[in-house]
């Protein structure tokens, strides 16, 4: 049977099950999304308070065969949060009212989070516990647990302490016929069968809808220290890589590729943001690391720049010689998609290689582009765990809409050289509506018809986020 609106009927119904404004209109912000790809086509939002106000509207929306798309920060850029028109007008479920931490257990570096925390908030309350959680990205101040959790989101500290995945132990969730799934355990070891934690981590909201989270927190470093080393190619910055791994090991938190692409567009974009160097290298490095009591990085860091130096791997750099000029350095690669944006990509790529591929991908993306036309790519990333944002922009006087009809060839070009180069198509963004036809073109066959069979047995009236992920 095709799936149903959530039209006044509907609405009604569940109105009178819930507290009386949890059903509201759906107002502007839940019908937009960062890269203004889609527009939203859901007339109403629900906002329960509690895990079991969530259970309500999932088991009545099974009942009836209407479709719920989870809305988290909405920040995710791949679509996953926005029900776009055609077919069935969905119910948007908004967990924002659901962001208590629920506790906090220093001595077992654990947090509980209910799914519409701010990640920025999950933050403050480790660190008032003398704890770190250390997922960490530009979205952090409207980013929300749950989103993160389901599209297993990555961010600059991936390198150490791993993606969203790595940083949970267990899982509350509303499974899709309105079960209640409490997965809620502090467990570091539990091999008690499958893994429903792993299984709604990345799913999307496709499988079920997070409602709160164990959290792994990590000791606060005692001491941090950050650096910013120009370099001549990738090349140098891998060699970089292994250099000051082989010297500092897990130290390291964050090794960050900046092309001098992102630093042209920041001095156009944003011109009041300071800049480190006169004149922008073509490419440079952002590392961080974080040390225990005794050593000190500004030293470390030294000492790698040094012998960086002698081995030719780098030119010139900054140490930060205090937290505001750290913050001045970050601010850099922070900005860089928000510069992007004023300029107008053509098309972007969350991409993943190989580490040691990243230095024959990026010229060859480059090469392989100027068959389509002439662009300029603003290529960054986390260079440690082999995550790219490999952007392509118009040329100065063009904007993106002089070239809507390359978008379609830019894209394959660039995933088709990362399957080729054993990558990922998405590495930290998740596929959400933009790479459905990019998981089915590029994903394994079984994998793609495993996770058909498992949407089938958990979902089968197909109403959690239907379109994303998997097509309809």
């Amino acid at each position: 049977m095709p799936l149903a609106s959530a039209d006044p009927t509907f609405l009604d119904a569940l109105a009178a099950a819930l507290p009386g404004d949890t059903i509201r209109p759906a107002d502007a912000r839940f019908h937009e999304e960062p890269r203004d790809r889609w527009k939203g086509a859901a007339t109403h939002v629900a906002l329960p308070r509690t895990t079991q106000e969530v259970a309500t509207i999932v088991a009545q929306a099974h009942a009836a065969r209407v479709p719920l798309v989870p809305y988290g920060g909405g920040t995710g850029l791949v679509g996953g949060q926005i029900a776009p028109e055609g077919g069935a007008a969905p119910l948007l479920v908004s967990l924002e009212r659901m962001n208590a931490i629920r506790a906090v257990h220093p001595q077992e570096n654990v947090l509980i989070a209910e799914a519409g925390a701010i990640l920025l908030d999950v933050q403050n309350a480790a660190r008032d516990a003398d704890r770190l959680f250390p997922l960490s990205l530009a979205s952090e101040g409207s980013a929300r647990i749950g989103g993160l959790l389901a599209t297993n989101a990555g961010g600059v500290n991936v390198l150490r302490y791993g993606n969203a995945r790595d940083l949970c132990l267990g899982l509350e969730a509303v499974l899709p016929d309105g079960t209640i799934w409490n997965g809620l355990r502090r467990l570091r070891k539990d091999n008690t069968g499958y893994d429903l934690r792993n299984l709604l981590i990345g799913a999307e909201g496709t499988l079920g809808i997070i409602t709160a989270a164990v959290l792994k927190l990590a000791p606060i470093p005692a001491r941090t220290g950050t650096a910013l080393l120009v370099v001549d190619s990738p090349r140098a910055a891998l060699d970089l890589l292994a250099l000051a791994r082989g010297r500092l090991g897990d130290g390291i938190s964050a090794f960050e590729l900046m092309s001098g692409t992102g630093y042209d567009f920041l001095a156009e974009t944003i011109p009041d943001l300071r800049q480190p160097f006169e004149t922008a290298p073509a490419w440079s490095v952002l590392i961080e690391v974080g040390l225990p009591q005794g050593l000190d990085p500004a030293e470390a860091l030294e000492a790698v720049f040094a012998e960086a130096l002698e081995a030719g791997l780098v030119s010139d750099g900054l140490i930060a010689q205090s937290d505001s000029q750290r913050q001045d350095f970050w601010a850099i690669r922070e900005r860089i998609p928000e510069a992007n944006r004023h300029i107008g990509a053509i098309s972007s790529h969350d991409i993943s290689v190989p580490i040691s591929a990243i230095p024959d991908f990026i010229p060859e993306g480059i090469a392989r582009l100027k068959t389509i036309g002439t662009f300029r790519v603003n290529c960054f990333g986390h260079l440690g765990d082999g995550n790219l944002h490999y952007n392509v922009f118009p040329m100065p006087g063009e904007s993106r809409a002089d070239h809507d009809h390359n978008r379609d060839a830019i894209k394959r070009t660039i995933h088709d050289l990362v399957h080729e180069m054993e990558g990922s198509v998405s590495a930290e963004h998740g596929i959400g509506r933009l790479k459905v036809a990019d998981l089915e073109r590029y994903q394994d066959p079984a994998k793609l018809a495993a996770m058909r069979a498992i949407k089938a047995a958990l979902d089968p009236r197909g109403i959690m986020n239907p379109g994303a992920v998997l097509r309809m």
